[in-house]
Formats: structure tokens, sequence, C-alpha cells
């Protein structure tokens, strides 16, 4: 059968990963964030020339919006039109391996760029009015990575650590993260070894214009420690179950 047997005309169906996509391709701040990465982009001497920077940025934001490894990243370029017209690539021979996108992320990691590029998001949306910053909700969640020790060290990532949550364990490390209360906007993002007490990064995750923190049962105490005794706001957490 045919579309035309169907009833479908899929040439002007916009689905919601289309929509999203076209969203995304007008409110990133692009140009301030390519400046940010040119100084630190290598150049090629030999072999074939370099994807364009755009290009390689817009694909790592493919990745951390659809949850996509390396691999799965390669793979979905080859395989989905919608991905390659984001990234540019409609119209090229030549599409991004696993190996141009991990040393993409690592040039991001080993210059500490991704908090920059963060701080330029916010810094675009606190000026078109969409971060309020009067209020802030923190909380933290667990990112699990392989405990296997079958690879060439045989042992686990030193960076990550064994937590227990309710009654059962993970292994991996944790996201620390503070929300705009009024927007939902992400503005503060650290990473931890799983074990770390979620209560001992919460100075860390206000941006200190806030007037009011908002967290979960995790948090109990927050307001008697030290290091938080600087921020003038109210501390609103959760009380423990039962």
């Amino acid at each position: 059968m045919t579309q035309q047997d169907l009833g479908l005309n899929l040439s002007t169906r916009r689905t919601r990963k289309v929509v999203f996509l076209d969203e995304m391709n007008l409110v990133v701040p692009w140009t301030e964030q390519l400046s940010l990465i040119a100084p630190h982009a290598p150049r090629a001497k030999t072999g074939c020339p370099p994807f364009e920077l755009v290009t390689m940025l817009r694909i790592h934001f493919l990745q951390q919006w659809f949850g996509l490894s390396d691999l799965a990243m390669e793979e979905a370029l080859f395989e989905t039109a919608l991905y390659r017209e984001f990234a540019g690539l409609s119209s090229v021979e030549r599409i991004p391996d696993r190996v141009s996108i991990l040393r993409f992320r690592h040039l991001l990691e080993e210059h500490q760029l991704a908090p920059q590029i963060l701080a330029v998001v916010n810094a675009t949306l606190a000026d078109k009015g969409l971060m309020l910053k009067q209020g802030t909700v923190v909380d933290a969640t667990l990112i699990a990575a392989p405990s296997s020790t079958k690879n060439q060290g045989g042992e686990r990532d030193p960076e990550m650590h064994q937590a227990k949550k309710g009654n059962q364990w993970h292994f991996g490390m944790k996201a620390h993260i503070g929300v705009d209360a009024d927007s939902g906007l992400v503005h503060t993002v650290i990473g931890t070894a799983a074990n770390v007490n979620d209560v001992t990064q919460a100075s860390a995750l206000v941006h200190g214009e806030e007037t009011d923190v908002f967290a979960d049962a995790g948090y109990q105490g927050v307001a008697k420690r030290q290091e938080v005794q600087g921020i003038e706001a109210n501390w609103h957490v959760a009380m423990r179950p039962g």
C-alpha cells in the first residue's frame, strides 16, 4: 500500500522531534558558543580537513538531547535525514564517525567549555526574561557507570563510587542540579562521585540572587552548614518521611 492509499501525507507531517529541533535551531545562541570553542579547535595539517565546528557542536547537542552514545550518534546520522539536516550534513559526502564525535567531546572537557556554554545559554535566557532568578530548586540524580573490571586496566573507573539509595546500590556518579523555580530552566550543574552527600553541594547550586531555595529531605540541616551562611535566602526543605 502506498502513502496515498493510507491517506497519509508524510511530506508535511511535523512530528514533535521536528518541532523541537526547529525551536532549538532558533533559540540556541550558536554564534556565541562557537566563539568560545574556536580558539581551542585543532588545525589539521595533513589528511582530511576537520568538520566545521558548528556541525560538531550541533551533533554534540543532538547526543545530549536524545541520549545517544558516540556509536549510536554515528549510526543515527547515517539513518536519520532529520539529524543530518540539523547538523548541516544534508549535501555532504562525509559524515563524522564515532572517533570524531568523541574527540570533540574531549575537546570540550579538556578546556572546561561545557560550563561556559551553559553560562552563555543562561545569560541569553536571562536577557529575554525567561529566567527570573527569584527562586532555585536543588536536587541530585544518580548516573550509572559500568562496574565491570573487564578492561585494559582491570579495574573500575577510580572517579566512580558506590552509593545506596533506598534498598538498592548504585555505581557511578551524581549530578547535582540547580533549577530556576519559576521557569524550570537549569542554571547550575556539578558532577561528583555517587557517594557524595547531596547537602554538601547545596551552596554551589545557588547563584546568590534568589530569595528562596527549595529542596527535598536529602538536604535536611542545610541552613546550619557553614558554607551556606553567606547566602541570604530562605531554605525550604521537605521533612523526612514519618
